[in-house]
């Protein structure tokens, strides 16, 4: 492993929330959510930690957090595993900077925007074919917003199928970064035409990694394979209750759910399944694009 994966907790506080991180991060937010427009030109990185000001209220950490030079906040999340209610999670933490803005006293007019950023290493939102989302406070009817000050965006790495020879934009070249950079032994082109991202890579280089560090990694790659396997472990006793009346197409979202993660083998034998079964519904969600 030539490069940290950014995916991982570690390394993405590494490569964008360091000390010598700005000049990432701008050139990042811009390409994310300033559809590669450079809209911001400075930005102060912040404690990325969110002290409640009442007993009871939630603690909150954040992978990085910005200050943009008109005052908008900028929460950046980087998420590998899909925990319950986290979209409901992600509205709580921009809701709560929000609001904590305000000391007592101090009148609404001080108020600035906050954005949330939030990349998944899964899919958030089945329904919907786009890697890149953004919300914001919208009349129903008519699609006036109601102002900008609360706005999320959404960047899903599963959906984002483009190679190395498709990348046109800054918006596709730090996407890219963010899902293949683990896997890379060099730095190939077009990732190569941005001095930001060059120095990104020099950051998530391994041979730049203290014994500390490497530990650390080792310890949080350990936590998020343990993660998986409760969820795995999880689908596969519920199989293993017996198989009743009308079970048969529960067995075959299992099957479904566990393609990427088991051998075709394994959840045959799982799900009750017969191979052929489990490899035509794989090649069924290909055909569909799930």
């Amino acid at each position: 492993m030539r490069f940290l994966d950014p995916k991982t907790d570690f390394a993405f506080k590494k490569i964008f929330g360091s000390a010598e991180s700005k000049p990432i991060l701008i050139e990042f937010l811009n390409a994310l959510v300033y559809d590669s427009q450079p809209i911001v030109q400075d930005l102060e990185i912040l404690d990325p930690y969110q002290a409640p000001q009442l007993q009871g209220v939630k603690d909150t950490f954040l992978d990085v957090k910005a200050q943009l030079a008109d005052g908008t906040m900028v929460l950046i999340e980087m998420q590998v595993l899909n925990p319950l209610d986290f979209n409901k999670r992600v509205l709580y933490n921009v809701a709560k900077a929000y609001s904590l803005q305000l000391q007592r006293g101090q009148g609404y007019s001080r108020l600035r925007p906050v954005i949330g950023l939030t990349i998944t290493d899964f899919v958030l939102f089945p329904e919907r074919d786009r890697f890149l989302s953004h919300y914001q406070l919208l009349d129903r009817e008519d699609g006036l917003p109601y102002g900008d000050d609360i706005e999320l965006v959404f960047v899903e790495l599963p959906k984002f199928a483009k190679s190395l020879g498709d990348l046109e934009t800054l918006t596709d070249l730090w996407t890219f970064f963010l899902q293949q950079a683990g896997d890379l032994e060099e730095i190939p082109p077009p990732l190569d035409s941005s001095p930001n991202l060059d120095h990104a890579f020099h950051i998530a280089e391994t041979v730049n990694l203290s014994v500390e560090e490497f530990d650390l990694l080792e310890k949080q790659a350990f936590r998020v394979e343990d993660g998986r396997n409760v969820v795995r472990r999880a689908l596969l006793e519920g199989l293993q209750q017996g198989r009743t009346e009308g079970e048969q197409q529960r067995s075959r979202d299992i099957a479904r759910s566990l393609l990427g993660l088991l051998p075709p083998g394994t959840i045959a034998e799982k799900t009750g399944l017969t191979v052929a079964e489990v490899e035509a519904l794989a090649a069924a969600d290909a055909a569909a694009g799930t």
